[in-house]
């Protein structure tokens, strides 16, 4: 899904002093263990929370979007800037933010606060792997900038993949880009830059894992937010991407302590288009269990899914809910 760069700019300035002021949970908030269900303290598989990614809801306004979503019962969004009177998101790109004032952030974000829902996260999903230091600094930049624009709604968790590379003036090389060491070590450069605007802006970042990327599966995810060793950098499981190598458990073994999102969408396997939850084969009980057992606060934001097909997605992960539930009673 590459797109053409674009260039960015933002008038959404802040202060450090104002953006700590906001607060939000500190860094040992962050890394905070979470307890398996089943012990004391932990959570049934019915209170797992269910969340929307709004990137697909391109013809709604937010108002619209958020009166839908919450007359369906959803409690929790994360926010895309997809909608039809906020056009400001381009996948594995940068777009121009200069109309997102502080006043028109707070405007949005209002908006689903004041229908019931909570902004769980903001997708950002530059390209971190970019081989021209000027196109990842440029991206970066592009990543503060959408910080201080959650800074102004109050959300601090943001979420990406680390990008996508390909060069179709050349020969695929020997070794594919994304698995180059030279790539691994400035990849682990741009992870601690971003720890480090983290820090000033009291940010979380979570990572993404697809198999045919260079966070490949979920033990080389593991491996990289070790090597970053920030407790701000922690993971987004979608299942769905990297169903291709691994199982659900080992999913959930390797990045368990770090998963502070869950997207729930589908894939069959040795396809590479990702479908709405329950079109594919991921075995959606077993991984809204292990999800309640492994990382029960948190949401499970279905993806892939806009206003034609939400509800089927929706209604396919409240039965597994169920189903799980009963079984566990």
């Amino acid at each position: 899904m590459s797109r053409k760069h674009a260039e960015s700019t933002t008038e959404c300035q802040v202060s450090r002093r104002d953006l700590l002021k906001a607060g939000a949970c500190a860094a040992s908030c962050i890394a905070a263990p979470v307890v398996s269900a089943g012990t004391p303290g932990g959570k049934s598989v019915n209170d797992l929370k269910i969340g929307m990614a709004t990137t697909e809801f391109r013809a709604h306004t937010n108002a619209e979007l958020a009166r839908e979503l919450a007359d369906a019962g959803v409690q929790v969004i994360q926010l895309f800037l997809t909608q039809k009177d906020s056009n400001y998101w381009k996948y594995n790109s940068r777009s121009d933010l200069a109309g997102l004032t502080a006043e028109r952030c707070r405007q949005i974000a209002g908006i689903y606060r004041s229908a019931g829902l909570s902004i769980h996260s903001i997708g950002v999903y530059t390209n971190l792997i970019h081989p021209d230091p000027a196109e990842r600094k440029a991206n970066l930049a592009y990543f503060e900038a959408m910080m201080k624009v959650g800074a102004h709604m109050n959300v601090r968790t943001f979420i990406t993949e680390a990008g996508h590379y390909l060069d179709p003036d050349h020969p695929a090389p020997p070794v594919e880009y994304h698995f180059q060491e030279a790539v691994w070590k400035m990849m682990v450069g741009v992870g601690k830059e971003l720890a480090r605007m983290a820090d000033e802006y009291d940010a979380t970042v979570l990572f993404e894992p697809f198999h045919r990327g260079f966070l490949a599966g979920a033990k080389r995810t593991r491996v990289y937010l070790d090597e970053l060793g920030s407790p701000r950098m922690r993971a987004l499981l979608d299942p769905a991407n990297i169903l291709e190598v691994n199982d659900l458990n080992e999913m959930f073994e390797q990045l368990g302590p770090r998963i502070d999102c869950l997207h729930a969408k589908d894939r069959k396997l040795h396809v590479d288009r990702g479908v709405p939850a329950g079109q594919g084969d991921v075995d959606y009980r077993q991984f809204v269990t292990l999800a309640a057992r492994h990382t029960p606060n948190a949401p499970l934001v279905l993806e892939y899914v806009g206003a034609k097909d939400y509800q089927q997605a929706l209604a396919h992960l409240r039965g597994m809910i169920r189903q799980a539930a009963q079984k566990e009673a």
